[in-house]
This record gives structure tokens, sequence and C-alpha cells, in this order.
């Protein structure tokens, strides 16, 4: 009897093996976030300690997720997401692409806070070098808390980076059964599990009945198609943001020019309009060798070429690209070149 208990349970190991061995292998980096956070107590929503779980731990809790794919977890930085800064994000596009080079990788999910999501996200989808689904994932409420919303996310990130469609959509963030694109997604909300939306433009697709359904693709470039390359690069271009409002001056133009920055993006209102004192300053910091690009505020909505007086002074636009993600994108740019010119087309294109 021992030995037919024994063969019978090699047999299940074997077969265990061999049923492991079929499914796709994907590496989930972590880099903390609400996702990874813990609470005082289970109704405790806000005020928690983001980045506090492990990526083993946060594997663990979802036991479904070894039916879907090999998964194994690295630890790129335990932070909350509003810490996030230029050497994280190289060291993770550096990372990023490095595993992706693997042929037994078939995607890759990263964790994330949600403060900066977009940007993250952003970010690798103009920066990885491979059509391999780059899945960015996180949570609104920490993994102690009633009702967390991690571990779905979790779940549902790792089948749309094994998913055929994925293939060639760009980086996409998963939540709340939602696919969005990077360049197009915006946190919406607060506090609501239902925050990340691509206003106007619209999701990818969703996760309905465990099943992953895409109805559209950005036609924008991105990852295999896009020009930039940070393969060698320790630091990017200082570029900062002005944020429009009622009585607004050139004092943070001023003070952008003499930190450093080679380029401003300059958050408008409406259509992208410019303060006459800010305008001016504007102007001025053009004169030093600045890049200055009109973006807008409002939330929806491209920003264009409108007042002449603002192309003539060398003012670029954004298209719609929101002030964060313009600022990524005038980092990228700056690396390769200073001329206006190519780096407008570099906005029309991205």
């Amino acid at each position: 009897m021992k030995i037919k208990s024994i063969i019978a349970a090699l047999a299940v190991c074997s077969a265990s093996f061999a049923f492991a061995a079929d499914l796709p292998n994907v590496k989930i980096l972590a880099t903390g976030g609400t996702i990874a956070g813990t609470a005082a107590s289970a109704t405790q929503v806000t005020g928690y300690k983001a980045g506090d779980l492990a990526i083993q731990t946060l594997i663990d809790a979802v036991p479904a997720v070894k039916d879907i794919a090999n998964v194994t977890g690295e630890q790129i930085v335990k932070i909350s997401s509003n810490n996030m800064n230029t050497p994280t994000l190289l060291k993770l596009a550096k990372r990023v692409n490095e595993l992706l080079k693997d042929p037994s990788v078939s995607g890759i999910v990263i964790t994330h806070g949600t403060d900066t999501l977009e940007e993250t996200a952003y970010f690798l989808n103009l920066l990885t070098k491979s059509d391999k689904p780059v899945v960015l994932v996180g949570a609104m409420r920490p993994a102690t808390a009633i009702s967390a919303d991690g571990p779905m996310n979790l779940l549902n990130a790792v089948k749309v980076a094994t998913s055929p469609e994925a293939k060639g959509k760009g980086v996409m963030i998963v939540m709340n059964d939602v696919i969005n694109g990077a360049r197009d997604v915006t946190k919406t909300n607060t506090t609501n599990v239902a925050t990340f939306k691509s206003p106007e433009l619209g999701a990818l697709g969703y996760i309905g009945a465990g099943k992953v359904r895409f109805y559209k693709q950005s036609t924008k470039r991105h990852t295999t198609n896009s020009e930039f390359d940070v393969s060698n690069l320790e630091t990017l271009p200082r570029v900062d943001i002005i944020y429009s409002h009622v009585d607004a001056d050139r004092v943070m133009a001023d003070a952008a020019v003499k930190a450093g920055a080679k380029g401003i993006i300059h958050a408008g209102t409406g259509n992208g309009s410019i303060a006459d004192p800010t305008e001016a300053g504007l102007k001025d910091a053009v004169k030093n060798g600045v890049i200055v690009v009109r973006s807008a505020r409002v939330p929806n909505g491209p920003t264009t070429v409108s007042l002449a007086k603002w192309k003539d002074a060398g003012f670029l636009e954004s298209d719609t690209l929101n002030p964060q993600k313009a600022r990524l994108l005038l980092q990228l740019a700056l690396t390769k070149t200073s001329d206006p010119k190519e780096i407008q087309r570099m906005f029309d294109e991205y």
C-alpha cells in the first residue's frame, strides 16, 4: 500500500509540474502603494501605511493566480507612490526591458500606488522595447480593509498579462475590471475604487465574467515603435509644471528657470490659456533656451494652437496629454533634441 501511495503521489506531482510548465510565466515587480498597505483596523481606508507588505505576501493572498500563470515576484522599492522619483522610474524601465528580453517571460505586472500610477504607466509606454504585455495595477483600499480591491485587481492584471490579445496594446492599467491604456488614463476620484478612467477617448477593454475582452487600441506611438531609450541614462532633464489660476504671475516661471529647468509645462486654463504676466515670464524662459509646452488643467480635450502670439513666442502644444504626462514626454524628448520643431513632432506622434 505504501508503494502504491508513493506512486500515486508522484503521479500527482508529475501532473502538477507538467501543468505548471504549460502555464505562461509572469514576473510581478512591486513598488509598494496602497495595494501593499496596512492599517490598524479593517474599516480604516485612509491614513494607512502604504507599501508595507512584501510582494510574496500579495501573491500568496491570491492563490487563484497559480491557475493562470507561473508568477514570481521581485521587490523594486516599497514606497507610497507620491514619493515616486526619476531614479526609481529609470530603474523600473531598465528592469522591465531586461526581463522582457527573456523568451520565457510572457508578460509583466507591476504593483504600484495610485497617486502617480498613470505617470509610471505612460513613462513605461514610451520606453518598453517589447510588444509583450506590461500591466500596472494598484488598489484604492489597503490590503487589510473590508472588501480590499487589491486581490481581484492583481488577479485580473495577471489575466491581462497572459492574454494573447494584450500583445502590442502598449502599457496598460488594470483596475476595477477595466483595462485602460497608459496614454489616456487618469485618476479621477480621490477615494473611489472606480477612479481610473480615460475621459472621452475611453477604455481599451474590460474583464467580464473572468474573461479578458478588448475593444480598441491606441493609434499613438508606443513601446516597440518608440524612439526613446534610457538604457544608458542615470538622470533626466529637469522639467517643471506651472499651474495657472486667478492672479497668476511670472514668479513660478522665473523660479523654474533659476532652478535650471530645461523645459516648462504650463497647465493653462481653457484651451491652454496663459495669463499676461505668466506669458511674459514664459517668453523670457524661451529666450533662455527653455522649451515651453502649453497643456491644460481642463480634464478633457486637446490643447491646440490658439493665439498667434503664443505660437510666435515659440510655445508648443501638448495635444490631449495632461500636464503630468506632458512633463514626462518633454523630459524624454530633451534627451534627444532641443529643437522645438522636433519636440512638437513628438507631441503630435506620442
